[in-house]
C-alpha cells in the first residue's frame, strides 16, 4: 500500500517553531509597548529597569535562534529593542519637553546635558552685578515721617584734653554728646534737605571750657522748567569762641557764644553749552558778653552785624565733566553800632573775582578749583584796606576703591576787632583721607594748615596752626558703631609762646 498523501506543507516540528515563534514575539511587542509607556510616565531609574528587562528578553530570543526569523517586518526602536514595523506608525507622537517635566534621556536639549553652558553672545551680555555694600557704608533705613525719611544718630563718647598755653598746663576729663540727624523727603519732584549736629561737653575731671555747639541746614531744590534749578537755603549755627581766636577775650574764663543766622537764594540755568548761576547770601551773626576770672563780664555787642553777598558765575561747557567758569562777588558788611568800643567804623565793602575750573570724572574725581583776586575796605579811614591773591580748591578723589582723599583749600579776607586792626587773611588747608581697612571697620586721617597772614603795618604777627587727627570706626552692625579719635593741634606765633592741644576719646555711636 502506499504512503497517505500530505495534504499540508508543515510538517509538525516546523509548526511547533512557528508557534513558538509568534509567541516570543507577542511577548516582546506587549513588553516594548508596556516599557515605553512606563518610560514617558516615570523617572529615568523606573525607565532604565524597563529597558533592562527589554534587553533580557531579547537576549533570551537571540539564544533561542529566532534572529533569523524576523525579515523586514520589524524596525529598530530608539532603545535598542526591536519593534514591528506597523506598531510603531499607529503609535502616537511623543510631545515636546516643556519646562518643568520630568523627562530624561535622549530627547531632552543637548544644552541640559552639558556640564558647562554655553557663553551668552555679546549682544546678550548680563550687566555687570553692583558690588554688595558693606557695614561701613550701608545706609540705615531711617524713619518715615509722611512723605520725609528720617535718619538720627547719637554718639556718647568720654575724653581727656590737655593744653599748653606757654608755661600754663590744664587737663581736664569730659563727657561728650553728639547728635546728628538729616531728614530728606521722598517727591517726585523737588526736593528738601535737612541737616542737623550738636554737641554737649560735662566736665568729670579736672579744668578747662566746655565748647558745645549746634548747626541746622535746610536746602530746598526746586526744578523749574527750561533746564533751570533754584535753591532756597537757610541756617542756624551756635558755637562758643575759641581761647586760640584772635579776636578772643585774654583770660577769660569763658568766650563769647556766637550765633549765626543764615538765609540765601540760587537759581541755575544751562543755555545750551553756557551754565549761568547767580546768588544771594545773607549772614547774621550775633556775640554774647564773655565772662572773666573774676566773675565780671565784657560785653561784645557791639561785634553784632550783617552781611550779604552777591555772586554769579558762568560757566561753558566743554563736556560734561569739564567746565571752566568765571565768577565776581561784592559784598557789604553792615554793624549794629556804627562805632565799635574803641571807636572805630567797622563796616565796609568787599569784592572779588576769581576763574576756574569745574571736574567731574565720576567717583574718582570730582570738585572745582579757582584762582582769583579778592579786596576789603572799611569805612573808618583808619583802617587800612585789605586784600589778596586767592587760591580755592574743593576736590573729593578716589585713587582705589575703599579710599577717599578730600582736599579744601580755602583763601579768605577775615576782620578784626582789635583796637587799630583791620583784620587779616586766612590761608587753609584740610586734607581728610578715609580707608576702608575691613568690610566693617574704617580708618580716618586729617591733617591741615591755617596761615594767619596779617598786614605788613600790623602790630599782629603772622600766626600758623597746624592739626593733626586719626580715628577708627568699627561698624558692630548696622544701627551701632565704635569709635575712637586722637588728636593734636598746635599753634606757633612769632612773637609770645606757643600753644598746644592733645585730645583723645572712645565712644558708641547708636544711628537709625
Amino acid at each position: 500500500m502506499g504512503q497517505p498523501k500530505q495534504t499540508s506543507s508543515v510538517t509538525p516540528l516546523r509548526a511547533m517553531s512557528r508557534a513558538v515563534y509568534f509567541a516570543v514575539l507577542g511577548t516582546l511587542l506587549l513588553s516594548q509597548t508596556a516599557a515605553f509607556a512606563q518610560s514617558a510616565s516615570q523617572p529615568a531609574n523606573s525607565r532604565s529597569t524597563a529597558s533592562q528587562d527589554n534587553r533580557a528578553t531579547n537576549n533570551a530570543a537571540s539564544a533561542a535562534g529566532f534572529d533569523d526569523e524576523t525579515g523586514d517586518t520589524t524596525t529598530p526602536a530608539a532603545n535598542g529593542a526591536t519593534v514591528n514595523a506597523d506598531d510603531a506608525q499607529q503609535r502616537p507622537a511623543i510631545p515636546d519637553a516643556q519646562a518643568g517635566d520630568d523627562i530624561t534621556g535622549s530627547i531632552l536639549d543637548e544644552d541640559i546635558r552639558r556640564l558647562n553652558t554655553r557663553e551668552a553672545p555679546i549682544d546678550e551680555t548680563l550687566p555687570r552685578r553692583r558690588a554688595a555694600e558693606s557695614a561701613s557704608t550701608e545706609e540705615t533705613p531711617g524713619i518715615p515721617i509722611g512723605t520725609f525719611v528720617l535718619r538720627p544718630s547719637v554718639t556718647q563718647s568720654i575724653n581727656t584734653e590737655t593744653t599748653k598755653d606757654g608755661n600754663t598746663r590744664q587737663r581736664r576729663a569730659f563727657l561728650e554728646t553728639d547728635a546728628a540727624a538729616t531728614l530728606t523727603s521722598d517727591w517726585g519732584r523737588h526736593q528738601l534737605t535737612v541737616t542737623s549736629e550738636g554737641a554737649w561737653q560735662r566736665n568729670i575731671s579736672g579744668e578747662g571750657e566746655e565748647q558745645p555747639s549746634f548747626k541746622v541746614n535746610g536746602d530746598l531744590r526746586l526744578d523749574l522748567p527750561d533746564e533751570t534749578t533754584a535753591h532756597l537755603t537757610a541756617g542756624y549755627n551756635f558755637y562758643r569762641e575759641d581761647t586760640d581766636d584772635p579776636d578772643a577775650i585774654a583770660d577769660a574764663a569763658q568766650q563769647s557764644d556766637v550765633q549765626e543766622l543764615s538765609a540765601g537764594a540760587s537759581i541755575q540755568r544751562d543755555f545750551g553749552i553756557l551754565r549761568g548761576t547767580t546768588a544771594l547770601a545773607l549772614t547774621r551773626s550775633i556775640y554774647s558778653d564773655a565772662e572773666l576770672a573774676n566773675g565780671t563780664t565784657v560785653a561784645l555787642s557791639d561785634r553784632n552785624q550783617t552781611t550779604g553777598t552777591l555772586r554769579g558765575r558762568v560757566g561753558y561747557e566743554l563736556s560734561p565733566a569739564l567746565i571752566p567758569f568765571i565768577e565776581a562777588t561784592i559784598g557789604r558788611s553792615v554793624y549794629d553800632e556804627t562805632r565799635d568800643s574803641a571807636g572805630y567804623e567797622r563796616s565796609g565793602h568787599s569784592y572779588g573775582a576769581k576763574a576756574g575750573v569745574e571736574v567731574d570724572l565720576g567717583e574718582k574725581l570730582k570738585g572745582e578749583v579757582g584762582v582769583g583776586y579778592e579786596m576789603a575796605d572799611f569805612e573808618d579811614s583808619r583802617l587800612s584796606s585789605i586784600d589778596t591773591a586767592t587760591l580755592d580748591a574743593s576736590l573729593l578723589w578716589s585713587p582705589i576703591r575703599g579710599t577717599d582723599v578730600n582736599l579744601d583749600l580755602q583763601t579768605s579776607i577775615q576782620p578784626s576787632t582789635t583796637a587799630g586792626e583791620s583784620g587779616y587773611v586766612s590761608h587753609a588747608l584740610t586734607t581728610t583721607v578715609t580707608h576702608q581697612l575691613r568690610d566693617n571697620l574704617v580708618g580716618t586721617m586729617i591733617g591741615g594748615v591755617i596761615w594767619r597772614d596779617y598786614p605788613t603795618d600790623s602790630t599782629i604777627n603772622d600766626e600758623l596752626v597746624y592739626t593733626a587727627a586719626t580715628g577708627l570706626t568699627w561698624n558692630i552692625n548696622r544701627y551701632l558703631d565704635l569709635t575712637s579719635t586722637l588728636g593734636y593741634e598746635l599753634t606757633t606765633r612769632k612773637d609770645g609762646s606757643d600753644s598746644q592741644q592733645w585730645r583723645a576719646g572712645v565712644g558708641l555711636k547708636l544711628k537709625r
